[in-house]
């Protein structure tokens, strides 16, 4: 199968085909393939267990896939993911930081892996940006769940990544910091380009955030879309009914979208499903 480009000829930021990934006899992610364009802000959704986690890891090239390929920023994952690691990052309130450094140990860590000049001045410029200077010299151990999802998205930004991959962005924050979060998301991706791949169980967030939506299920993406493109094909009211449709296995009538490849979504149109 020839690449998907762009109308410009550029390649997508990611471009997986064939991907599958099987724990003894588990098909956690069957034969998958997608891209996401450069600049875009695209969601992977799915119930728990539908194979998002695995996903995303492989992306990172935390997990090795069983079979297929992946593509990121230009690179082979698989062969020569070091050429573009220290171009993305990846946050999830799910993966802690070490409990006994503080906060800005933590984080100039991270920076300092990522070879970030003026490292500690970057630290300090994210902790007034995401309003968390305070806790600067606070044990990361001793944060409450709201104050960690902030930290956790500062260790992402700390390297103005050009792809980022983030898991429950706004989990356990109170709606008013999580409303500035996802302005703030919005700010950073039209400054510098980026492109986003993330993974939410807030449909609300969904709608505002993401040009494109892929929804899995048993390890197989079975549709895909714009937020409105998908309220309209399956004649909800918003995109959490959809969800759920998809999660009970509610298709309204429509072939499953697994076997189809999508759109090239830098045309601009809309992801409806139609076969070619």
């Amino acid at each position: 199968m020839e690449a998907m480009t762009h109308s410009s000829g550029r390649r997508p930021a990611i471009r997986v085909r064939g991907l599958h990934k099987r724990f003894d006899e588990v098909k956690a992610v069957d034969g998958i393939d997608f891209d996401v364009a450069y600049g875009s802000v695209v969601a992977l959704l799915g119930g728990n267990g539908a194979g998002k986690t695995t996903t995303l890891s492989m992306l990172l090239g935390l997990l090795l896939p069983t079979d297929g390929s992946i593509e990121v920023l230009g690179q082979d994952m698989l062969q020569d993911r070091y050429a573009v690691l220290g171009r993305i990052n990846f946050s999830s309130p799910y993966v802690e930081l070490p409990y006994r450094l503080s906060v800005e140990q933590n984080l100039l860590v991270y920076a300092r892996l990522y070879g970030v000049p003026q490292a500690r001045a970057r630290v300090r410029q994210l902790a007034r940006e995401l309003d968390f200077g305070a806790l600067l010299g606070r044990r990361t151990g001793s944060l409450s769940s709201g104050q960690k999802t902030r930290v956790a998205l500062a260790k992402a930004l700390v390297n103005e990544p050009e792809l980022l991959l983030l898991d429950e962005p706004t989990a356990s924050l109170d709606p008013d910091t999580a409303d500035w979060v996802r302005s703030y998301l919005e700010e950073y991706c039209r400054r510098m380009g980026a492109t986003v791949l993330l993974a939410s169980h807030n449909m609300a967030e969904v709608e505002r955030l993401c040009d494109q939506v892929m929804m899995m299920r048993a390890g197989r993406i079975v549709d895909r879309g714009t937020p409105g493109a998908l309220i309209r094909r399956y004649g909800r009211r918003n995109l959490e009914e959809v969800f759920l449709d998809i999660a009970r296995g509610r298709n309204g009538g429509h072939e499953p979208e697994a076997a189809r490849l999508p759109e090239d979504p830098t045309h601009g149109g809309e992801i409806d499903g139609a076969a070619p």
